[in-house]
């Protein structure tokens, strides 16, 4: 087991990236992307009207650039070469004027530097000028997305990070359950799990585990009844009650890493028209366990599991794509969708979650992790799927 990725895979991952810069003529480059930054260093930076920037500069040596009260942290934790800070936003000099300054200091100016953005972005408040406006390069490249991909194949670590997320997030999905009685309203049920969840999870794994995110929690996010017939609801407090399908999920962050574990269960009893929309989900899950392997175009998938639900005249049910990858965020690139032609590699990670939506009866969705392997898939979540065991 382990709880965070080692300082050795940080420095491969920075060899990596830097290896594509220069085979691309890129002589440095100026990341804003909060995810892509602790991808590539290791240091966790909570967005905020504050801006941060990574950069790489002409001599191949890191920097990171945080506000002065990260700066002690950033030296700390990351594992970068310089770390530069400026002393509050919006200040007296603004922190993208004090990046220029930077930048130039470290020759960045009047070479082809690669960009991500063309500077910081934040919903809470921040404003500045684009760092092209401020400073003249030779050439800028758009590398948007280049982390990313680089992000799309999960070593060893990070695959075992992601099977600890799911552990905890199984035991928080089975204290769910245990909550669950008619009567009971979700944010109780919740509560009382996550912190069961959490609280064995701190004992267990001791002061050496680090969320960098949430711990076990498990929750409805609202999908309770009919109302679950809304694929991305939110909490309403909803009070369960018996034949109702809920659609219930769990996960935990490990270090940053994700999983994700859904189910459709059924309070006390389920008619036989919900037992017909469960058995339609889960072969539809399963057609696409079939399909996933290497070599195949992330596409196939969904083009398998429509073909199925049109086959049995679903697909009007039907509201969003089979899956997406997921790693240091929910929700990563590439997707299970019509218009992603990605070929499958071994140690891609995916949710596998095609669902149905019925107005005025609900959902029936679940969703499990997967990692794609040499011969076909592996699955990383292994909470029961079937229809007998999830009637609680």
């Amino acid at each position: 087991m382990i709880l965070q990725i080692p300082h050795k895979e940080i420095i491969e991952r920075q060899s990596v990236f830097k290896s594509r810069l220069s085979s691309n003529g890129i002589e440095g480059c100026i990341l804003f992307s909060t995810t892509d930054i602790f991808y590539l260093t290791n240091f966790m930076f909570r967005p905020s009207e504050r801006p941060i920037a990574f950069f790489i500069d002409p001599q191949n040596e890191t920097h990171l650039f945080v506000p002065s009260l990260e700066h002690s942290h950033a030296i700390t934790y990351a594992t970068i070469d310089h770390v530069h800070s400026y002393p509050e936003y919006p200040g007296e000099i603004h922190p993208m004027i004090v990046l220029r300054n930077i930048l130039k200091t470290y020759k960045l100016n009047n070479t082809t530097v690669g960009l991500d953005a063309q500077g910081y972005s934040s919903p809470k408040g921040y404003n500045g000028a684009a760092i092209t406006d401020l400073l003249e390069f030779k050439k800028s490249i758009d590398i948007k997305g280049w982390v990313e991909k680089q992000r799309y194949i999960k070593s060893e670590n990070e695959i075992e990070l992601i099977k600890e997320s799911a552990r905890w997030g199984n035991l928080a999905h089975q204290l769910l359950v245990e909550h669950s009685k008619a009567g009971s309203r979700e944010m109780e049920i919740e509560g009382h799990a996550t912190m069961e969840a959490t609280q064995a999870m701190f004992k267990t794994l001791g002061e050496g585990y680090k969320p960098y995110g949430n711990p076990a929690h498990a929750f409805y996010r609202g999908q309770i009844g009919p109302h679950s017939a809304f694929p991305h609801s939110q909490n309403q407090n909803a009070e369960l009650k018996k034949g109702f399908n809920v659609v219930s999920q769990a996960a935990c962050d490990v270090w940053g890493y994700k999983s994700e574990l859904e189910r459709t269960m059924f309070i006390e009893e389920a008619d036989s028209r919900q037992e017909q929309y469960f058995r339609y989900m889960y072969e539809a899950q399963e057609v696409a366990f079939r399909t996933i392997k290497p070599g195949v175009e992330a596409s196939k998938i969904e083009i398998e599991v429509q073909a199925y639900f049109k086959d049995n005249g679903l697909e009007e049910l039907s509201r969003h794509h089979t899956g997406h990858n997921m790693g240091l965020l929910n929700h990563e690139a590439p997707f299970f969708d019509l218009g992603d032609h990605t070929v499958l590699e071994p140690g891609m990670v995916f949710s596998v979650e095609p669902g149905l939506y019925i107005d005025g009866l609900g959902a029936f969705r679940h969703s499990d992790t997967i990692v794609v392997t040499e011969s076909g898939m592996e699955m990383i979540t292994y909470y029961p799927r079937d229809f007998e065991s999830l009637i609680i």
